[in-house]
């Protein structure tokens, strides 16, 4: 306590002073004990001031020193700040920045700029810099794309999310989620067709015989139809005889409470609540956002519905997949359950990475599911992924469908889930969905 007074006498002296120093003065150091109070709350290893000339940096720095040391870190002087892809070259050129740290996060920063210096300075040493200011990696990503010609999805739009799955009997499969459910279908190609869970959160059903997969394919999938109205779907679905794999066994102290159903052929439909909860404390205000999406019809379910949905997917190597979807898919981390992490795609579609030997599936080489993403900009996402090398592509060439329904591709991510990128077009068959999406019919 004696050590914070000291540094609010030092401010509040500063700010009173009529001095030389001036106004400009006045913010530098009210900078530098936000900054010294951010590294010595752990929030980041380093913090910088703002970059200052020669003359600013000497008329400081013994105000500076005072600050660090009521906060317990310690200030350090560069005239050399390294210059790596995250920020303009110029950004502290002919200046100097004062670094705030811990005394091994000060090393971490030498290294680097050793590194650097060796002639090492490419995307992975940017995102090393990133980490050590505390930048999560959806913001280390936006810098990137601000200050060279790297992007991830989110760059190129999504409008939404979708997931493939393959039937045997689609006419059985499309009764269970339009009359059981209660969902709508905006599109149906015969094949294939389209359900809405939330508002930008969709399911696409597909005859195995015209789809990418078969049926016979390990469901290594699971659907998370997100509300908060457990009790209800859980009558009602036995009240339908509705297979169900896991009961509903709620519990008062838990991150999240559901059970979990089965489809007409096996695929694990996963009705859950998430509560609020230290885990959750991301995700309960975005699911606020919009309200959770009825029945279709008032004579199924009535008044019961869906505000979100999560694709769980699972993996022999969780760090490699993390690494895939927040570096390169560009998505952000908005759950954090430890073996299972929830990255937000749309305003109410969500992927869920689950370690296998934790979650309802193990891994397995092939799976029956697409892992879909709705794009503004396909063709220009395909572009980018196929010049650059970013992930394996299905696919050398945008497919382009012959009667102009949409385009798109397939890539695959580290567990060998197949990825589609989708855009649709206007046509009589798509005016639901593309309505939906907000997209202007021409």
């Amino acid at each position: 306590m004696k050590n914070q007074i000291l540094v609010l006498a030092i401010v509040l002296f500063s700010f009173s002073c009529q001095d030389q120093k001036g106004t400009s003065h006045q913010k530098h150091l009210g900078n530098i004990a936000a900054m010294a109070e951010m590294v010595a709350a752990d929030v980041k290893p380093i913090a910088l001031s703002e970059p200052i000339t020669t003359d600013e940096a000497e008329n400081l720095w013994t105000d500076a020193q005072e600050i660090a040391k009521g906060y317990g870190v310690e200030v350090f002087r560069e005239s050399d700040l390294i210059k790596t892809m995250l920020f303009p070259e110029s950004v502290a050129e002919g200046k100097e920045v004062m670094i705030f740290h811990k005394p091994n996060t000060l090393e971490a920063y030498l290294d680097l700029k050793k590194t650097i210096m060796e002639g090492s300075n490419s995307i992975a040493e940017a995102r090393r810099f990133g980490r050590l200011l505390g930048y999560p990696n959806h913001h280390i990503n936006s810098l990137l794309a601000k200050n060279t010609e790297f992007r991830t999805l989110p760059d190129f739009g999504v409008l939404g999310t979708n997931v493939f799955l393959y039937y045997k009997d689609l006419a059985t499969a499309k009764k269970f989620y339009h009359e059981t459910l209660g969902m709508e279908m905006v599109s149906d190609y015969g094949f294939a067709a389209t359900f809405r869970i939330s508002h930008d959160a969709f399911l696409t059903l597909v005859d195995e015989s015209k789809g990418m997969h078969k049926a016979t394919e390990p469901k290594t999938v699971a659907i998370a139809l997100l509300t908060d109205q457990l009790p209800d779907w859980y009558e009602y679905l036995q009240s339908k005889n509705v297979p169900i794999k896991y009961t509903y066994k709620p519990k008062e102290n838990n991150a999240h409470d559901g059970f979990v159903a089965i489809d007409p052929e096996g695929y694990l439909l996963e009705f859950e609540m998430f509560k609020q909860h230290e885990e959750n404390e991301w995700l309960v205000p975005q699911m606020r956002k919009y309200p959770a999406l009825p029945t279709f019809s008032e004579g199924v379910a009535a008044g019961l519905g869906f505000y979100g949905a999560v694709t769980w997917t699972y993996y022999q190597d969780m760090l490699e997949a993390e690494k895939f979807y927040e570096e390169i898919m560009g998505l952000r981390l908005i759950v954090d359950q430890g073996w299972a992490k929830v990255y937000q795609v749309s305003e109410t579609g969500y992927i869920g990475l689950v370690d296998e030997r934790r979650g309802m599936h193990t891994f397995s080489e092939t799976k029956a599911v697409n892992v879909s993403f709705l794009v503004e900009d396909v063709e220009g996402w395909f572009d980018y992924v196929r010049n650059n090398n970013v992930f394996p592509l299905r696919q050398d060439s945008l497919e382009v469908s012959p009667d102009g329904k949409f385009k798109g591709f397939v890539g695959f991510d580290p567990g060998g889930y197949y990825l589609e990128f989708d855009q649709f077009f206007t046509h009589p068959e798509n005016e639901r969905l593309l309505e939906l999406l907000g997209l202007t019919q021409k």
